[in-house]
């Protein structure tokens, strides 16, 4: 009975899947809105490293070590404050060496991942502390990025349903605490209803993976990733590592968000890219 609900559910989100790829893009009922967001941080949520970058980009790059790292979103509405992933938890940075070793293929398969400043100190260093947090919103529910999901305890989050039912039910996936206030999400929202914050449903990694679309008023939009794609090639190439939930969500996915760039000039954020992360500001630098 349960393997039939569960052929249910994967048949009914990739029906979705299908139809959310053609879908229009949400937005305010004001064609050209003015976009409520003014700041976007990115801060590092992560230092990952693995050795066999083709766990990701399947029959290629096989054996070639990779960089791994990880990043949250801290983004200032006009309304409050919103962080997007909350990535690794601070407590690997009281572990040996500030590193712990993950298990996404079984036992000892990595990656590594370092945490060498905390998401806590971070924050610190912008005078924002978790209570300031009004909203947040995790792309998915493993532990590199809803590692630190109760460090906001009382902070509203936002989450795909499915994601939310399914998250705890594999070894490699964060249970979320059910006395954490939470909104459950079906599809894509616009978070604050002005068209500048709006979670995009792309399953496929996970069965309720989300991305963001922020509208910045000066660099412009910008897709956040999530997991929707591991790397700038896993984009290109519509590369879909062997775990990932669904392979054929994934590729709904990842051509849903080539339609959303193509149609708002976006850029593509990719959470896990070294080249991209390596080229973005820090702390205390913003995005307009």
């Amino acid at each position: 009975m349960k393997a039939k609900a569960t052929f249910t559910a994967a048949v009914a989100i990739l029906a979705f899947a299908a139809t959310t790829t053609r879908a229009q893009i949400p937005a305010s009922s004001n064609p050209h809105p003015k976009s409520g967001v003014d700041r976007l941080y990115v801060i590092d949520c992560g230092d990952g490293s693995a050795t066999d970058e083709s766990r990701w980009t399947p029959g290629v790059n096989v054996e070639v070590p990779i960089g791994f790292p990880g990043h949250c979103y801290l983004i200032h509405h006009t309304q409050g404050w919103f962080l997007w992933d909350t990535g690794i938890s601070d407590d690997v940075a009281k572990l040996p060496h500030h590193e712990l070793v993950l298990h996404e293929w079984g036992p000892g398969t990595g990656p590594i991942w370092r945490k060498p400043i905390t998401l806590a100190a971070q924050l610190e260093e912008l005078h924002v502390k978790p209570s300031d947090i009004k909203l947040m919103a995790v792309s998915h529910s493993h532990p590199d990025h809803a590692g630190n999901v109760e460090m906001f305890p009382n902070t509203l989050m936002l989450v795909q349903r499915v994601e939310y039912e399914w998250a705890g039910s594999r070894q490699d996936t964060v249970a979320f605490s059910k006395k954490h206030p939470v909104k459950l999400i079906d599809g894509d929202y616009d978070i604050f209803g002005d068209g500048s914050l709006v979670l995009l449903s792309t399953p496929g990694h996970t069965p309720g993976h989300q991305s963001l679309l922020v509208r910045l008023p000066k660099t412009g939009p910008v897709i956040l990733s999530g997991d929707v794609a591991h790397f700038q090639t896993s984009f290109d190439h519509r590369y879909v590592p062997s775990n990932n939930w669904n392979k054929q969500a994934s590729l709904l996915s990842m051509d849903k968000i080539a339609a959303i760039m193509a149609k708002e000039h976006a850029q593509l954020w990719i959470n896990h890219d070294q080249i991209q992360s390596d080229a973005q500001k820090r702390l205390p630098a913003y995005y307009e």
